[in-house]
């Protein structure tokens, strides 16, 4: 598959016989089902999108049931600013539902495979994007977020997922699963072209009131030779598999010979980071999803009358770790669960934040695992709490709004891919590239 930079050369009508070539390589591979179905808008570079962005005049449903029917009336502001910058929107990527899931087996649409085994997941809840563009489907695609959905499967497939600091893209047209933490980012073949995937989405929008008011770019700024000062966690990685352990040794031998300082830090018990994460994106799903009653858009369960209505709308409509969600969600809100729960959260979302400023006094990036192991098989995260535990290494990245990227550094000896993430100070996405170029080089990962 040719990079984002290089296809960005491409004529017009070189760029129209390659969209033919790509749809019909997506046509003969259904079983990977890594798209829900494939549209075109413009005449530019075709990148895939996450089925919970707005694209005008697509049905775009968020992997569920209880949005089918629904059609776009508009473009999300990351779609706007690809369409101006020469790209354009091609086929919607399966999700877990409501972007709620490590798997992408919560999907309406069914789940999809990881193109290096098809016994195991792609991860979630990015799990269409990161396969699509891992199976030589996709030049590179946009994915959401939330608590690790672009990084991790990006790490279980193979594949560049990049989070950017929170409001350095704009949420405007991103179906909401809890707000402070959702971003839109980019999942490519390479650090580079993550880089200039970045710069083209990312911005000042007036339409998103949690925006920062910066612009700088930095794809033509990169720098692979620049020396820094890179902070390990031996006591975080502790309880990761050995083939993560392994690749995180390769990746400190790889940082040091590129002429990186390491030291080492430590973070505090990712089990705060779980309880913190799940008690705030729960709360924030249960009043984001309020708004799905089959009454303004999306499907429609008739009942006897309108309470009858809701209920049965959002009974059949919603799957089941989406109830499971809202159901705990509500409940931390709820009259004396409030202040025990969700305020208890927000002051140890807190503390994760200053835990890392305090890193970053003086240091320039911190290296960390993603995800716990490789890629698990279908079925062996059928356990909620076994899929909440997967993400312990993911989560504080949100709590804390910073900017992370995941890049891949080995392979297990069953083949599967193992990723790794660089995390930087928040705004410092410019030495979060620089960093992760100089380590991709080095490592010399091929897919």
């Amino acid at each position: 598959m040719i990079t984002l930079k290089q296809a960005l050369k491409l004529s017009k009508d070189e760029l129209n016989k390659f969209k033919e070539e790509l749809k019909a390589k997506i046509e003969a591979r259904p079983e990977l089902n890594a798209y829900i179905d494939v549209n075109n808008v413009g005449d530019g570079v075709p990148i895939a999108i996450k089925d919970n962005i707005q694209v005008n005049g697509w049905a775009v449903t968020s992997g569920s049931n209880i949005l089918q029917g629904y059609i776009a009336p508009y473009n999300a502001t990351v779609i706007q600013k690809m369409k101006k910058a020469g790209l354009s929107p091609f086929g919607r990527t399966n999700m877990d539902e409501f972007a709620m899931g490590s798997t992408t087996e919560s999907s309406f649409y069914g789940k999809t495979l990881n193109p290096h085994n098809s016994d195991y997941v792609p991860g979630g809840s990015s799990g269409g994007s990161a396969a699509a563009v891992a199976g030589g489907l996709a030049i590179a695609a946009l994915g959401s977020d939330t608590g690790g959905s672009i990084r991790q499967p990006a790490a279980y497939c193979g594949i560049v997922g990049m989070k950017p600091t929170y409001g350095r893209v704009s949420r405007y047209g991103l179906g909401a699963y809890a707000s402070s933490l959702d971003q839109i980012g980019p999942m490519t073949q390479n650090v580079e072209d993550a880089a200039i995937l970045y710069d083209i989405i990312s911005g000042h929008d007036a339409k998103d009131s949690t925006s920062a008011d910066m612009n700088d770019k930095v794809s033509d700024k990169l720098d692979a030779n620049r020396k820094m000062t890179i902070a390990v966690l031996a006591k975080h990685v502790e309880n990761a598999s050995e083939d993560v352990k392994k690749a995180y040794e390769i990746a400190i031998d790889a940082l040091k010979a590129a002429g990186h300082t390491i030291v080492e830090r430590e973070l505090m018990d990712a089990k705060f980071d779980i309880s913190a994460y799940y008690i705030t994106a729960t709360a924030e799903a249960a009043t984001n999803l309020a708004r799905y009653d089959g009454i303004r858009y999306g499907n429609r369960v008739t009942g006897s009358n309108l309470e009858d209505t809701f209920i049965k709308t959002r009974s059949n409509g919603f799957g089941d770790e989406v109830k499971r969600r809202i159901l705990l969600g509500n409940f931390v809100l709820s009259s004396g669960y409030y202040e025990a729960y969700y305020v208890k959260a927000q002051k140890t979302r807190h503390m994760i934040k200053d835990q890392y400023n305090k890193i970053f006094e003086d240091v320039d990036l911190i290296l960390s695992p993603i995800a716990p192991g490789t890629a698990p098989k279908f079925g062996e995260l059928e356990n909620p709490m076994d899929m909440y535990l997967s993400d312990l290494y993911s989560i504080s990245v949100n709590l804390a709004g910073l900017p992370a990227l995941a890049l891949p550094i080995s392979k297990s000896d069953k083949g599967m891919p193992v990723g790794l993430q660089l995390i930087a100070k928040a705004y410092e996405e410019q030495t979060l590239f620089d960093g992760a170029l100089s380590l991709e080089k080095q490592i010399n990962y091929t897919m």
